[in-house]
């Protein structure tokens, strides 16, 4: 059997969590097997549908590297992959149904429907669903009446039971007098139902699995009854876990992000979420952690699935973004981190003419360039998002306020002491500015001893008065990419203001 599954999103929102999970097993899972990964557009929602949603969509799989193998834009044996444009094959199929008896015309207005809904909410009636009143018309009287406005119903199968095997839960079994009564095919405007549509074009495009979240199972039973009633087999299923939020309940934005899209503002790589994503409700190697894509391909297998629900932990995806940016090559990560950067203002900003609070950030002119990317190494460790990469290297772009002078004593210390501390200090500048790490530790070191104060103590007001704050990315190498004469100069500026103290 050639494997051949989908992803079927209806483009009604934003790309989020649920359907990346639902993607991504279907894309391993084809992978896994040297089968076809197919995208669907199931757009027949024309109500909440929105062509920046399908935008969206193609951009979201992009920014991941997620391809698939037939799709709307690229084409494939069985297009047309918007549901939309298959609206004429739908007809046929259901108007296909009532001819074999499977189906039928339903000529109940919306009026009728609503009225049967309100009388038995008034008599406190368990029924739902709708009452069959048009399932007895002879099929000749319906087609006299088909010019009228009318529906296409299901004739489910009473007293029957559905059965069918799913590749995760096991063997399922559900009774027939449960299953949506006759649920509508074709609705009056000619538009195909979900159901129909969504089995019309498994079996047209050979779909041998589908893989989609449990909540979907307790449609299954009327898709299995379709597919008996066309003739046809229908495809395996499997039906994922969910994914719930610490608390146990089902994801939502409750619990934090949920876009794709705002997880990529937020400062999150694709590697990140794809590696955790891939792990909500799988396994695959004891005592593996970071996976690429190709690798999750290479392990994943079905019996790899877990029945119970994956919690979505946002710390332990916070750890993965961590690590990832840790493996990024300088370069890499300032190409990433720069248009936030940008966004904040890091490299300057031009004031609005007429609205000073609408200023443009600046794009870094060269120097500014090369000094970014020569931080990476100060901040790789220290950082989780990428956002965080400017917010901690903004005294390398502009002047740092000077802080108290408070800031500038060591604990234990008084103001005098801290200047001639910083005096001394300053005279290693020069020399700090173009040592390694490794000879200005020693040159820092040896001075503390012959100052006789710890090594923390004499090097925390030289660390205020170049970088601004106690807490800061190293300081040798904000020496070396300050230089020099800027480090003396902020260094003197401190030392001007702490003496106006006396």
């Amino acid at each position: 059997m050639e494997i051949r599954d989908r992803y079927a999103p209806s483009p009604t929102g934003l790309q989020h969590i649920g359907g990346l999970r639902t993607a991504l097993f279907n894309y391993l899972f084809a992978r896994s097997a040297g089968g076809k990964f197919i995208l669907r557009l199931e757009d027949t929602d024309r109500i909440r549908f929105d062509e920046q949603f399908v935008r969206n969509l193609y951009d979201t799989f992009a920014w991941l590297g997620i391809p698939w193998d037939e799709g709307p834009d690229i084409g494939g044996p069985a297009a047309p992959y918007v549901q939309s444009e298959r609206f004429a094959l739908y007809q046929k199929y259901a108007r296909d149904l009532v001819v074999q008896g499977h189906a039928y015309y339903c000529f109940c207005s919306a009026e009728r429907l609503d009225t049967l809904r309100k009388e038995r909410e008034a008599a406190h009636s368990s029924a739902s669903g709708y009452d069959r009143y048009c399932r007895s018309i002879p099929l000749a009287e319906a087609a006299e009446r088909v010019q009228t406005a009318h529906t296409i119903r299901l004739k489910i199968p009473l007293g029957e039971t559905t059965r069918f095997r799913d590749e995760l839960l096991g063997d399922i079994e559900w009774k027939n007098d449960d299953v949506n009564p006759d649920p509508v095919l074709l609705k009056s405007d000619g538009f195909p139902t979900y159901h129909l549509a969504n089995v019309v074009d498994d079996h047209l495009m050979g779909i041998s699995h589908v893989l989609r979240a449990q909540e979907w199972l307790s449609s299954t039973p009327l898709h299995v009854i379709m597919y008996r009633a066309f003739g046809w087999e229908h495809p395996r299923f499997c039906h994922l876990p969910m994914v719930m939020g610490q608390d146990g309940k089902k994801l939502s934005k409750r619990h934090g992000a949920t876009s794709i899209d705002e997880f990529r503002r937020l400062g999150y790589l694709p590697e990140a979420l794809i590696n955790y994503v891939a792990l909500l409700g799988a396994s695959y190697e004891e005592g593996i952690d970071m996976y690429t894509l190709d690798a999750l391909a290479a392990r994943f297998s079905l019996d790899k699935l877990n029945k119970a629900p994956a919690i979505f932990d946002y710390k332990k995806l916070e750890w993965y973004n961590g690590q990832y940016i840790r493996m990024k090559s300088d370069e890499e990560l300032a190409a990433l981190a720069l248009p936030y950067a940008v966004s904040q203002g890091l490299f300057g900003t031009i004031p609005a003419e007429t609205e000073p609070e609408a200023a443009n950030a600046t794009e870094p002119n060269p120097e500014q360039r090369r000094a970014f990317i020569a931080a990476m190494p100060l901040i790789k460790e220290r950082v989780s998002f990428l956002p965080e990469v400017p917010q901690k290297l903004g005294y390398l772009f502009s002047e740092p306020p000077i802080p108290a002078a408070t800031e500038f004593i060591p604990k234990k210390g008084d103001l005098p002491r801290t200047i001639e501390l910083l005096q001394m200090g300053r005279d290693l500048i020069e020399h700090l500015s173009v040592s390694t790490d490794e000879a200005a530790e020693e040159m820092i070191k040896s001075k503390a001893e012959k100052a006789g104060v710890k090594l923390g103590d004499f090097m925390m007001p030289l660390r205020v008065a170049i970088t601004g704050a106690r807490v800061s990315p190293p300081l040798f190498g904000s020496v070396r990419i300050l230089g020099a004469s800027r480090s003396l100069a902020r260094v003197d500026r401190a030392l001007a203001r702490l003496t106006e103290y006396f």
